[in-house]
């Protein structure tokens, strides 16, 4: 996930949509315009990149991202779906989450505690491991840089197959443990002449079948 302190956003198209319009009536327009379900800011076709010592770290895809505010909060809602990669120090791509929804949320004055959290068939996939979880919601911890759920979990590695209920994890994906797991099976002899390839990283040619 990305802190907006360190996001640079190139923006393919803007529209701010929150427009103060006072009635023939004559009414108030702020008490026309409700601040929670009206967005002051639309943005289509998001993407963002947080880059350390010139070396990207991580970027954001979302097709449709809106920024709302309120007297204590703000938050942006990505309500047509929000992917995250992750890459190494080396600048390699490590990680991935997808997810059908997402939201980040900060509070303003004395709480500036910040809460990301993806909804809606939510995949997680660590291209070094191979290993792939889905589940239903996750929430993303910045200051501890891990993610979370107490939702079912669904786990799939060349280890086997776990499935369980909660989940924690580093935020790159790298050490996930299932709380309560149930009904898995394990991978108990290995093929060694098998070569996976990362089709993301690869470089060079692919043999011809």
């Amino acid at each position: 996930m990305l802190g907006a302190r360190h996001i640079s956003i190139r923006i393919a198209t803007a529209a701010v949509v929150a427009i103060l319009v006072i009635s023939c009536s004559g009414r108030n327009a702020e008490d026309a315009l409700d601040l929670e379900t009206t967005p002051l800011q639309t943005i289509d076709n998001m993407f963002a990149v947080q880059t350390r010592n010139g070396v990207v770290v991580m970027r954001a895809e979302a097709d449709l991202m809106q920024h709302f505010e309120t007297d204590t909060v703000s938050w942006d809602s990505f309500p047509k779906g929000f992917t995250v990669y992750s890459y190494t120090d080396e600048g390699l791509l490590e990680s991935l989450i997808a997810a059908d929804n997402a939201r980040h949320i900060t509070g303003k004055k004395r709480n500036r505690k910040e809460l990301w959290e993806a909804f809606g068939n939510v995949v997680i996939h660590n291209v070094i491991n191979q290993q792939t979880m889905e589940t239903d919601t996750i929430y993303w911890d910045r200051e501890k840089k891990e993610i979370y759920t107490d939702c079912y979990v669904k786990m799939y590695s060349p280890d086997g197959f776990m499935q369980g209920y909660g989940m924690r994890s580093d935020d790159r994906a790298r050490n996930s443990i299932l709380l309560r797991p149930f009904n898995g099976y394990a991978v108990t002899v290995k093929d060694t002449t098998v070569v996976v390839i990362d089709s993301v990283n690869f470089i060079g040619p692919l043999v011809k079948k």
